[in-house]
């Protein structure tokens, strides 16, 4: 049975990534982006038919519901039928909102619609289809979820949201569908960005150095996760979040 799976934001960046990864163990994927242009990009670049590619915004009822008659029809003649994976990882990537006091109402919501409305959205669509194949839900929160920087208030509350979202649908979904919710560090976009934003990495030693590991992350390390809790060595893995960040949430940081 092959399996089938949805990326939001899986045009650009660590969605991108985890598609490319997903595909390349045998998955068939549909990769869900806001931006036509990357979707295109993603198109050309991997024509594969175990690749669907949708234009859609995932915080709009709507095109949600079109991108699930795309989707049903691409597995209508799948035996057995359902959804084994969904990877809620679209949204707002800039972290950073300015102060609160001059935040706009308008504003914060586009961070929380992206996010925290598209990941219901998503998951309401997808419970049916995930039943029926025991399937699982990773949702991409970040570290922002529980440290900040200054500014980036929409940002943390909305990455933050998804953590308590990933453990009621852990609770509320069990057995038949696990969920668990990955908190991604600084992670490098620059060469998975479509064509025309595409930049190589530019790191410095410093940017390496402050990470126990010693390097930036890749969208591979992300994807490699994601297919970790998506197969059988995670069956009991529910309801948790996993920082794949480096080390450096766990790391004491003083001045000098």
């Amino acid at each position: 049975m092959t399996r089938t799976g949805i990326v939001t934001g899986g045009a650009q960046g660590i969605g991108k990534g985890i598609v490319q990864h997903l595909i390349a163990e045998g998955w068939r994927v549909v990769a869900m982006d806001k931006d036509g242009e990357a979707v295109r990009d993603l198109k050309a670049e991997m024509p594969n038919d175990r690749l669907l590619a949708l234009e859609a915004d995932v915080s709009d009822e709507a095109a949600v519901a079109k991108a699930f008659d795309a989707l049903s029809d691409w597995i209508k003649d799948d035996a057995p039928s359902g959804l084994d994976l969904l990877v809620s990882n679209a949204g707002l990537a800039d972290p950073v909102s300015g102060p609160i006091d001059k935040l706009a109402l308008e504003d914060w919501r586009r961070w929380q619609d992206s996010h925290v409305t598209g990941a219901f959205l998503m998951t309401r669509a997808a419970v049916p289809l995930l039943r029926q194949r025991k399937g699982s839900i990773v949702l991409m929160a970040s570290t922002r979820a529980i440290q900040s920087e200054p500014h980036c208030e929409a940002y943390a509350a909305a990455k933050g949201a998804l953590l308590a979202l990933n453990h009621a649908l852990a609770i509320s979904l069990g057995p038949d569908i696990r969920c668990n919710a990955i908190l991604p560090g600084w992670i490098e976009t620059g060469p998975w960005a479509k064509a025309s934003e595409r930049a190589p990495a530019d790191h410095r030693d410093i940017d390496r150095e402050q990470h126990p590991v010693g390097r930036v992350g890749e969208p591979g390390d992300i994807a490699a996760t994601v297919a970790f809790l998506a197969s059988e060595g995670a069956a009991f893995i529910t309801g948790q979040q996993i920082a794949v960040d480096g080390g450096m949430t766990r790391k004491m940081i003083y001045a000098h």
